[in-house]
């Protein structure tokens, strides 16, 4: 089964309650869907955006069984399992073994960004317009480099995202900050 926008925000608010894990669903979902676009995807911007948004479905109720129990919990739904595959591969190399590794462009895009929108947003909250709309490169590199800024932001995941696919880190964090201005969920 498919689900639409309405229906998987139904399902991320059914297993998270924190503010702080529902903004991060939207977020990713809207840099998602920036990139389908972007990248010539458009006609799977929807998906794009239902992955993104469901990526972290799990990870507030079962931390320690992160992209695991999510597989569990859109099975017994009947989920899509496009959808299930690429939710779970975000956490590839990360929490379990057995997590597939991103194939798909889309997937090799969430498991880049994932790391990354947290970055740029704990980036954007410093800067006196605590905004993304004027946020560059520069200043996201320069905090990049500083290990203990947003410690929880794995630089490595980062770098092993923009080695999948391909592209320069500075591109990288350059689109993303460009998806993150689009996004209606970022301050």
């Amino acid at each position: 089964m498919e689900l639409n926008k309405q229906q998987a925000i139904a399902l991320l608010e059914e297993f998270n309650k924190g503010e702080f894990h529902l903004k991060h669903g939207h977020i990713v979902g809207d840099v998602m869907r920036w990139y389908a676009n972007e990248l010539g995807y458009g006609d799977e911007a929807d998906f794009w955006e239902i992955v993104g948004l469901l990526h972290d479905l799990d990870f507030e109720l079962y931390p320690d069984e992160h992209c695991i129990k999510s597989q569990e919990i859109m099975r017994s739904r009947g989920l899509d399992e496009r959808l299930i595959r690429a939710t779970a591969s975000h956490g590839y190399g990360l929490h379990f073994d057995g997590l597939p590794e991103p194939q798909h462009e889309m997937e090799k895009v969430l498991f880049a960004t994932d790391e990354l929108t947290g970055l740029i947003g704990a980036v954007a909250v410093m800067r006196p317009s605590k905004s993304c709309d004027d946020l560059e490169l520069k200043s996201v590199k320069k905090k990049y480099k500083d290990k203990k800024f947003a410690a929880g932001c794995s630089r490595d995941v980062i770098e092993q995202g923009a080695a999948m696919l391909g592209w320069e880190l500075d591109q990288l964090i350059d689109m993303t900050i460009q998806a993150m201005r689009a996004s209606e969920n970022v301050d």
